[in-house]
């Protein structure tokens, strides 16, 4: 097919064409590794379940704006443009008058697309601070919500841990070990917001490995390293790794193999930290005897793996996934402790890197040019909550809640706008978010197509898919910046979020303030000129926006690969020291122990979980991030559907733990709990420990009512079945990475799959 466009995803660059017909995509020929994310696009483009025109929730304008318990089950009025428009105005003034613009919930959690102008989040958060004077806000990210806000107070920004310090490029050249806890699943390097051109951690792994490099995976299921990696696989119980790193390290003092010249001259703290380890301040010595029952690892192989790691140049690697569970700082704090033990910390392939291999930006040099990205304004409004907390803010107005050393109230929301975020796939307890959204008295949601959270909203604006308008696609860690060329027209009546939110804006008196008067063209050449100048400045080719828009990509120099802050302050800490208290590594931390958290004190310690496995609920579900679309992305696309069976997510298990229950290869089965249920298919692999279940994310809710009375969905989406409780009071972040769980054998009569076909128009 001729006519082949550029354009570019969160999952990879690549380009498309499209007939009226058909669409076709074919990867970017500089990845060595492409994604097939991309082939979800075909399918999706003209599905059913796209936003055709916008949309009115009947009872919202029968009843008005009010709390409504029909919210997700009404049937919508579709409305011309020019009238949802007017009402919807009429709306944000009405609240703005009654209840100010803290009475407003700007949502929206990014990941709609790879450019940087037609950023939702960004379009939706400049609106709201333009034509109301600002909303409150979400601090943090479903996937991060532990680490974020604890790192700062432990070794330096998530930003510095994660995106500049160790490379690929340091590990495959100096990495002895490589200490995967909770693994790094190519799955999620494969993705990063803004783009990524070059998939290169597949052959990293192969390339570090060949030279001797000994990769070790901590996970429960043995698919979260790829073969590449040789690697050796410690299947840890869920929520245990903790203690593993524990004993990890008692073992190195008990034996004299810890760095004690590294913990003098670089860090703070060690000395509370060791009485804890050593067991002299509790009378627990936390030994590889005491963690191996815990861990489900054999103590001798916890201490030989000990004695390895000392004097060689070990990496120390804790994924996301660790921190979205309870007490989840508790593990990226002790996964710094470890490295510091060891004395890595700041060399080339060693020490420690937060979440390395759960993104494509981390693990690579930055970029020495910037890109910009949309102005946002400024918020005048001051409450925030941590992102994962949405169902608590709805469901509490008024209450009190803890946060990183202060205590703050939930604010009253009576108006929430989401554009370009799927709740109904981040968030947990999917039924409780239901009910949080019916107590607000208006729901606003930009969407492509119809999810959930489209389907409990009051006023439904379709909004454009990625292909269907222009941008700049650019990420600071990626050095190709793409000129994303629209593929295809509009589907049915959408709009691009910013040409909505310009009408809408104007409305309100100020299209001029939200637009500064230019088109979404003008706007992509205003933000391509920071580029420009940069290239200039350093005495580059700099082209102009009319010539990058034509040769559909530039490549950007990029930073020497120096090792960021870490390695400044391991050559020298005096003047170089790390944004701590103390600039140095704050093995125990006197700011956090002074918080007085009960579930987050001064030094990493082990804190079992308020909910493990019980005889009613013997297993761990791990509801990790699927392989087949990014979040829920695309659900409905070909890639995607052709990983389902009979209709639903696939779940996998261990053979014994299958047959113990009746069930075989390919069975329906359900999974429940005392929050809800859902149906999968079933998986057999015996890479799994026999009492883990893993379900990934991503399914769209479908709920139905089961025989029993209760909600069930009936298409595989485990966040009916994670808690919806924080982290701990330091961070709030989401614990949805476990639950524990039955299952059984399905053997009634197969529910139909609804999440795909649109809700019905009231005629």
């Amino acid at each position: 097919m001729a006519g082949y466009k550029p354009h570019s995803a969160h999952w990879g660059v690549f380009s498309a064409a499209w007939d009226g017909k058909t669409l076709s995509v074919k990867p970017h020929p500089g990845d060595p590794d492409p994604n097939p994310l991309i082939d979800n696009f075909p399918g999706a483009l003209r599905h059913k379940v796209r936003v055709a025109s916008p949309m009115v929730r009947k009872g919202w304008l029968e009843q008005g704006p009010w709390p409504d318990t029909r919210r997700g089950s009404d049937t919508f009025v579709p409305m011309s443009w020019h009238e949802v428009l007017d009402l919807l105005a009429k709306e944000l003034q009405r609240v703005k008058d009654k209840h100010g613009p803290q009475g407003v919930f700007g949502g929206s959690y990014g990941w709609s697309s790879a450019g940087r102008f037609h950023h939702a989040q960004s379009q939706v958060h400049r609106f709201l601070n333009v034509t109301l004077g600002g909303y409150v806000r979400s601090v943090n990210n479903y996937s991060a919500g532990a680490a974020l806000p604890l790192l700062p107070h432990v070794i330096a920004s998530m930003e510095e841990v994660a995106r500049r310090n160790v490379t690929w490029e340091q590990i495959v050249e100096h990495s002895d070990f490589v200490l995967c806890f909770g693994g790094m699943a190519l799955k999620n390097s494969r993705v990063a917001s803004g783009g990524i051109s070059r998939h290169i951690e597949r052959d990293a792994m192969r390339a570090a490995a060949e030279r001797g490099c000994r990769f070790v995976s901590i996970s429960p299921q043995k698919s979260d390293l790829p073969d590449e990696a040789a690697f050796d696989w410690l299947p840890v119980t869920p929520g245990t790794d903790t203690a593993l790193m524990l004993a990890l390290v008692h073992t190195l003092v008990e034996s004299g193999l810890h760095d004690t010249d590294f913990i003098d001259r670089y860090c703070d703290g060690w000395d509370t930290f060791e009485d804890y380890l050593m067991g002299r301040s509790d009378g627990t010595p936390k030994s590889a005897a005491w963690a191996a029952p815990l861990c489900g690892i054999d103590q001798q192989r916890i201490v030989s793996l000990a004695r390895a790691l000392a004097g060689k140049r070990v990496l120390v690697v804790v994924s996301h996934s660790l921190q979205r569970a309870e007490h989840g700082e508790q593990p990226v704090w002790m996964g710094v402790v470890l490295a510091a033990a060891l004395g890595q910390i700041g060399l080339p392939g060693g020490g420690y890197n937060y979440a390395l291999g759960t993104l494509a930006h981390y693990g690579k040099r930055n970029n020495a040019v910037a890109a910009a990205a949309l102005p946002q304004g400024t918020n005048g409004v001051s409450d925030f909550i941590p992102v994962a907390r949405v169902s608590d803010m709805l469901l509490h107005p008024g209450e009190p809640f803890d946060y990183n050393g202060v205590r703050r109230r939930y604010p009253h929301i009576r108006l929430a706008y989401w554009a370009g975020g799927n709740p109904f796939h981040h968030h947990q307890n999917l039924n409780r978010l239901a009910e949080a959204f019916r107590r607000l008295d208006t729901f606003i949601v930009h969407e492509s197509a119809w999810t959930a959270t489209a389907r409990h909203a009051d006023i439904v604006l379709p909004c454009t898919m990625t292909l269907e308008r222009e941008d700049i696609g650019a990420t600071p860690t990626d050095p190709l910046m793409v000129a994303m060329h629209r593929i295809a027209e509009p589907h049915g009546l959408a709009k691009d979020d910013y040409d909505i939110f310009c009408d809408l804006a104007e409305r309100m008196g100020k299209r001029s303030e939200f637009s500064e008067d230019r088109t979404a063209r003008e706007w992509l050449a205003h933000l391509f000129e920071r580029t420009r100048t940069g290239l200039q400045d350093m005495g580059l080719q700099a082209p102009s926006f009319e010539t990058f828009w034509e040769r559909g990509e530039i490549t950007l120099p990029q930073q020497a690969d120096d090792g960021g802050v870490l390695r400044a302050f391991r050559r020298d800490p005096r003047r170089n020291p790390l944004p701590t208290p103390s600039g140095k590594v704050q093995i125990s931390s006197p700011t956090v122990a002074a918080f007085d958290y009960a579930d987050c004190p001064g030094h990493p310690v082990w804190l079992p979980f308020k909910y493990a496995p019980t005889a009613e609920h013997p297993l761990w579900l791990v509801a990790n991030q699927p392989h087949t679309k990014l979040h829920s992305q695309l659900d409905f696309g070909g890639h995607s559907q052709a990983s389902k069976r009979r209709g639903r997510e696939v779940c996998t298990m261990h053979p014994k733990a299958a047959a113990a229950r009746g069930i075989a290869e390919g069975d329906i089965v359900r999974l429940y709990n005392e929050i809800g249920a859902c149906l999968a298919s079933a998986h057999l692999d015996a890479g799994m420990r026999e009492d883990v279940i893993q379900l990934p994310t991503g399914a769209w809710y479908d709920p139905a009512i089961d025989e029993r009375g209760r909600p069930m969905c009936v298409h595989g989406n485990p966040n009916v079945l994670t808690r919806d409780i924080g982290t701990s009071s330091l961070a709030q972040g989401c614990a949805g990475q476990l639950a524990t769980v039955q299952m059984e054998r399905f053997d009634g009569a197969l529910p139909p799959i609804t999440a795909f076909d649109p809700p019905i128009a009231h005629a």
